[in-house]
């Protein structure tokens, strides 16, 4: 799929594994040689995110600036000539909402880390941002109102985010589009009934919209319980 698409940059996210670990034949993709990785410190097997390119970024930075959250290897940012692209992976607030007071806390740095690059130049932000902005964006919002992903708490991270000069852009193109998921548990056939959310997110600066050829939801490629979400940039 990814050879088919060609991208000029592909963003993984949830790799659970180290650069020296990925597997060969995302090594050996043909036209992304420049490949950056992240993982979690002393946690095998656990988040990781992964940025490839087929032109050289400018720069590559790792994490959001934050002791608490950069540990578990959740963003790269690579910096080139006329953007910023951020591959991240939001953290869950777990079964139970353990987690919730973390995730919390790191919606504020995130969006510091988003708004401190958006000072230098544009951002793309691409990855799987853990929620469901909207009650449109999963099958079952009622059910779901005390579900990680679907908190009031986690929602409000959302409007935060586009309030401080960032867009949704496949909500920006299609914005009355429903069933339009990302995400599908693996359990009692989820996936083929559409019993599913929207998680995986291309987000990007005001300033670039009118640069946004295309958002979409590529929710025929399997492989996973999340499809690939693809953005078409005219920069």
């Amino acid at each position: 799929w990814v050879q088919e698409e060609a991208p000029d940059v592909l963003c993984l996210q949830e790799t659970k594994c180290g650069g020296p670990a990925v597997p060969p034949e995302v090594r050996d993709l043909p036209g992304l040689p420049h490949q950056f990785w992240a993982s979690a410190e002393g946690r095998p097997g656990y988040s990781g995110v992964g940025l490839l390119a087929r032109t050289e970024p400018l720069s590559v930075t790792y994490g959001i600036g934050d002791a608490e959250h950069d540990p578990e290897g959740r963003v790269i940012t690579a910096e080139f000539p006329s953007l910023f692209v951020v591959s991240a992976y939001v953290p869950n607030a777990g079964r139970g909402l353990v987690r919730l007071q973390p995730r919390l806390r790191w919606d504020g740095s995130f969006l510091a880390h988003l708004q401190r690059l958006d000072a230098q130049k544009p951002v793309l932000l691409c990855g799987d941002l853990n929620v469901a902005h909207a009650e449109i964006d999963l099958c079952h919002p009622k059910a779901n109102r005390a579900s990680a992903g679907f908190t009031p708490e986690e929602r409000a991270g959302f409007p935060r985010l586009l309030g401080a000069g960032f867009v949704d852009s496949f909500r920006h193109l299609y914005p009355e589009a429903r069933g339009a998921f990302t995400f599908w548990t693996y359990l009692g056939g989820a996936r083929a009934r559409n019993v599913g959310w929207r998680l995986d997110y291309c987000v990007v600066s005001q300033r670039i919209v009118g640069d946004v050829c295309d958002s979409k939801i590529r929710s025929r490629a399997e492989g996973s319980d999340h499809c690939p979400v693809t953005i078409y940039l005219a920069l």
